[in-house]
């Protein structure tokens, strides 16, 4: 593809250099002077050809009613002048018609003046033609119009008007049409510089206001006037400028939070260092001190390891492209079990499930399942069971404990939110906060809530089918990459206890 040439790209950026408004003016001005020529060319033309056509009907008319009495034509031989005969505003000669055709005029003697008659005129008074209209230039300059017809005798009767008064009426008329026409063209000027003006204030308003919040980081919103296109981009750039702010908000209260699950475990490993380098100094500390010291400083590591984890996997707004592939979410559900099972040895786990499969990613789909199944163990009392059913979809897990108060339920789901009862225990806050990221991430709903005879009970709800989505574990589904679906239909049941 060529370039365009060097002039038409410095033309380009001059025109998109000048303001919105003033390429707003300049083009509604070029709309109406366009307007106006056109409008004026067509009034002037028109009037031009109505004033020869009514010029025309009259020395039609006038000569016509002359040629039937041969009287004019004997006055006009004894040279008695246009004007005594009535006709000031025309000039009549006769063109007699014989072996060597011969023009008599009664104006032989304006010489200056002097109209040379020719073929048409001839042809008329031979009795060629019927008439004959047309212009012709004096000896002068000047422009005469002349009309021939023929007369009762043999020859022509010859009417010539002169179109200086028709031209000068024609001079003025377009003299007065471009006066009007630059005068309208300014006014149009004026006019649409006005109304880019006004038009534009809302936008220049909202570039102050873009231009004020990136100078001082206030996100203030703007005013929003009418119901126009200018103001349905205030209202979408007043809810950017909210979206922005729950953003900004939301990271300073990830980070808030962030550092402040990150001091204890810090401040903990830094006294942890410290008695170990002061029990060096005094001569070191008996083996059973020194293993419990250390298995406390590898219990705050892996602490520290899972906060870090999942606050890691908060920030990801988007799942990896080379993660995704077909989900068996039963199977995911399997391993979270196990997993959790090692954990806490003491509990009970009544697992049903039926197959179900999605397109997303399964580390993190496990991942959701296991902060599910630790929050419901956490909870649990000693020999307690945990029930989990996955059918058509909907992932349950149902605990034995005293489920989530009231005032609590809203809160759920929140990063670090830890009701009064939780703050004695061990996490950060950010495991069910998790679950509800990675489930919206593959499209579906989590909801908190409580049995109806004890316990807090979770349900996941995902899109997906019973069937394995694009052929599960083949190299081509395992590839993909691209949004969270599924399709299929079936189902089968299965119990692990």
């Amino acid at each position: 593809m060529s370039e365009l040439p060097f002039a038409v790209r410095v033309r380009e950026a001059a025109h998109y250099r000048r303001s919105l408004a003033s390429r707003v003016t300049i083009l509604t001005t070029l709309a109406v002077a366009l307007t106006v020529a056109g409008v004026a060319a067509s009034a002037y033309f028109t009037a031009r050809v109505q004033m020869y056509q009514s010029l025309d009907n009259s020395l039609v008319t006038r000569a016509t009613q002359a040629a039937e009495s041969n009287r004019l034509g004997s006055l006009t031989a004894q040279d008695i002048p246009a004007w005594a005969l009535g006709a000031a505003d025309v000039r009549i000669a006769f063109i007699v018609a014989g072996g060597d055709p011969q023009v008599i005029s009664a104006d032989r003697t304006a010489t200056g003046e002097r109209l040379v008659l020719g073929d048409p005129e001839l042809r008329v008074a031979l009795g060629e033609a019927q008439r004959s209209i047309r212009t012709i230039r004096a000896a002068n300059g000047t422009r005469y119009r002349v009309v021939a017809v023929p007369t009762d005798g043999q020859g022509a009767l010859v009417l010539a008007q002169s179109l200086l008064p028709t031209e000068q009426t024609l001079s003025k008329l377009g003299l007065v049409m471009v006066l009007f026409g630059v005068l309208g063209v300014a006014g149009a000027a004026l006019a649409g510089w006005a109304v880019a003006r006004n038009g534009l204030r809302p936008v220049r308003r909202l570039t102050a206001a873009a231009e004020e919040i990136a100078r001082t980081e206030e996100l203030t919103p703007i005013a929003v006037e009418g119901n126009d296109e200018i103001a349905r981009l205030a209202t979408a750039f007043n809810a950017m400028l909210a979206a922005l702010g729950a953003s900004r908000d939301r990271q300073r209260q990830l980070v808030g939070d962030a550092s402040h699950e990150l001091r204890t475990p810090l401040t903990s490993l830094r006294t942890n260092i410290e008695l170990l380098r002061q029990a060096d100094a005094e001569g070191g500390l008996d083996r059973q001190s020194r293993d419990e010291l250390l298995a406390d400083v590898g219990a705050q590591l892996e602490e520290m390891t899972t906060l870090i984890g999942d606050l890691v996997e908060l920030a990801r707004d988007e799942p990896l492209p080379h993660a995704v592939g077909p989900v068996d979410v039963a199977e995911v559900v399997d391993h979270a079990v196990r997993r959790v099972r090692l954990r806490a040895p003491g509990l009970g786990f009544v697992v049903g499930t039926e197959p179900w499969w999605l397109t997303g990613e399964q580390a993190s789909l496990e991942r959701a399942v296991t902060n599910l199944l630790d929050n419901a163990a956490k909870w649990s009392p000693p020999l307690g069971t945990v029930t989990v059913t996955l059918a058509d979809g909907e992932l349950t897990v149902t605990d034995e404990g005293e489920g989530i108060a009231e005032a609590d339920l809203p809160h759920v789901f929140d990063r670090f939110y830890r009701s009064r009862e939780s703050r004695s225990l061990p996490g950060s806050g950010l495991g069910l906060a998790i679950v509800q990221q990675v489930v919206q991430r593959h499209g579906g709903t989590v909801e908190a809530g409580n049995a109806p005879d004890a316990g807090a009970r979770f349900v996941v709800r995902l899109p997906g089918s019973s069937t394995p989505v694009g052929g599960a574990g083949s190299e081509d589904s395992s590839a993909k990459s691209g949004p969270l679906f599924s399709s299929g239909s079936g189902s089968v049941g299965r119990l692990e206890t």
